[in-house]
């Protein structure tokens, strides 16, 4: 097995992530079977119960993980599927340690953060990829090198070397370089303070990822690879770019993959990267602009809905088309009303929980279904969607889920039944992988082509079969359940041209250079009904 750990230095969010899986992209073009692992500081067990608006979207797995937004990019960029195993916490390392030493499994010796916790770190690092498959590796550190709360991270990463062998593992620090308005140039100093700390730490990098918003000049790197003793064609530059997907290009014009094969003694392979070369034409070209609305309430927060956005875009670049987004409040809708909504050529409404901005949904739902406008509703997307069809169809105000009113008349959503007692907030939804069966008059059969798909759910709440007759009566299909008919997973509006709302995230599924069919489907149908002009 071979081991790349990336690491980052100066300030978080940096980007290892995104290099991390564009390196991942370029190793995978060579033929190398790659996996990729997130190692975060967070005492908490999984990225389940953290704030959306603090730390992005919470990505889940087929295996029904909830994880850090990360994976989403390996996901999207090495276009395989992870798992549970690719995103640790450090609460995941210390409950299982814990639970090991409460059943006496240390033979009364004292447990410490060396070896015990390191050595629980090591084995994921080590199992994971094995059971996966894999030739290479990809470990990225989250945090920052000189973070106390990351420390056990970066010494177990430390010991891979000793263990795995110096042919077997090589470390990508991931620094950031400011520019000084002042004097306008960029400062190479914090870098090279990141990878003093590094090297005090025990880690030598191999290569150093330089992260800038303004053009690096040659002496800046050749000053970094001097002060930290790093061959100077192995200081990469990585200045911000347009598109995240022009990075595997950028890394591979830059012979990351050549330094990467030499450090690891790995066969040098040609790489086929015109997937992503076609794709980056396509993202470069200037093409027409459709707009298209996402309703809701954690606005101008890209990461807390970037599965949705790239989806989006990914079916924008299919057509070659531009996806404008317009951000729409919900809670803002209920103010002002539908003129928000005016001048959009398909509404898109993702998940999410509590009650705020419900109304401000449900109205935006309405006027799509009113004015035929596409609408794709995503899991709190689906809910909203047909609640505001109970409304109508039963000509009653009192429809709702019991998520928001739990005395509700009308419970068109409602708590699953064994979910009633469920105290803990952790890891206990509907989450993961289920199959759906499509009934063949669909939309969505037309969009998938196939009779049974899988999908991934995080959810508690669900369609109340008490219900379905009556609305189905009035025009709601039920397009897609579960085999055993019990849990609607798909419903979409007759004589509509796109209204389907799924209970499951098809956005997870969604690749940049194949957009999910749903979301496909979806964008095509916009830009036929849109009466805007393309601009």
């Amino acid at each position: 097995m071979k081991y790349i750990f990336v690491t980052g230095g100066v300030l978080s969010g940096v980007g290892k992530g995104v290099t991390a899986a564009s390196l991942g992209t370029i190793l995978k073009a060579r033929g190398f079977r790659v996996y990729i692992q997130k190692f975060d500081q967070y005492i908490n067990v999984d990225a389940g119960t953290l704030n959306p608006h603090e730390h992005g979207e919470c990505y889940v797995t087929d295996d029904g993980a909830e994880t850090d937004l990360d994976l989403g990019h390996y996901e999207r960029f090495v276009d395989e599927n992870l798992t549970q195993d690719s995103s640790v916490m450090t609460g995941r390392i210390y409950l299982t340690v814990i639970e090991k030493e409460r059943k006496g499994d240390f033979l009364g010796k004292t447990v410490q953060v060396i070896p015990h916790i390191t050595n629980e770190i090591k084995k994921h690092m080590v199992e994971a990829p094995q059971k996966f498959g894999a030739d290479i590796s990809i470990i990225e550190i989250g945090g920052t090198i000189g973070d106390y709360e990351g420390v056990h991270f970066i010494e177990a990463a430390r010991q891979m070397r000793l263990e795995a062998g110096p042919k077997n593992s090589c470390y990508f620090h991931i620094t950031y370089l400011p520019f000084l308005a002042t004097s306008k140039e960029v400062k190479t100093k914090p870098a090279q303070n990141s990878v003093r700390d590094l090297r005090d730490m025990g880690i030598k990098p191999d290569l150093i990822g330089c992260r800038a918003d303004y053009p690096i000049p040659k002496d800046a790197l050749s000053k970094i690879a001097l002060f930290c003793d790093v061959v100077e064609q192995a200081v990469v530059p990585l200045e911000t770019v347009t598109s995240v997907y022009s990075v595997p290009l950028h890394l591979e014009n830059a012979g990351v993959a050549e330094i990467v094969c030499d450090l690891l003694d790995l066969p040098k392979k040609k790489p086929d990267l015109s997937s992503w070369e076609n794709l980056n034409a396509v993202i470069a070209k200037e093409k027409p602009k459709l707009n298209i609305g996402l309703i809701g309430k954690y606005m101008g927060m890209t990461d807390t809905y970037i599965s949705v956005i790239e989806a989006l875009k990914a079916a924008g670049w299919h057509y070659e088309i531009d996806i404008n987004l317009k951000w729409v409040d919900s809670e803002e809708i209920e103010k002002q009303g539908i003129s928000l909504l005016e001048g959009l050529s398909g509404i898109c409404v993702p998940g999410g929980f509590g009650s705020r901005g419900i109304e401000g949904k449900i109205t935006a739902a309405k006027f799509a279904r009113e004015n035929k406008v596409p609408y794709l509703g995503l899991c709190l997307g689906m809910q909203i969607m047909t609640i505001e069809f109970a409304r109508f169809a039963l000509e009653s105000q009192e429809a709702n889920s019991e998520e928001f009113d739990p005395q509700v008349r009308h419970p068109i959503i409602h708590i699953m039944e064994h979910q009633k007692k469920v105290s803990d907030k952790g890891g206990t939804m509907r989450l993961g992988a289920y199959p759906c069966v499509l009934d063949k008059k669909s939309l969505s059969f037309q969009a998938y082509k196939e009779k049974k798909v899988s999908e991934r759910h995080r959810h508690r709440f669900e369609f109340n079969n008490a219900y379905r007759k009556d609305l189905e009566k009035a025009g709601l299909l039920i397009a897609g359940t579960s085999p055993d008919k019990q849990l609607v997973e798909i419903v979409e509006v007759k004589n509509h041209p796109f209204m389907v709302g799924v209970q499951f995230h098809p956005e997870f599924k969604s690749r940049p250079n194949k957009p999910h069919p749903l979301f496909r489907d979806f964008i095509s149908t916009c830009i036929k009904t849109s009466t805007l002009p393309l601009k």
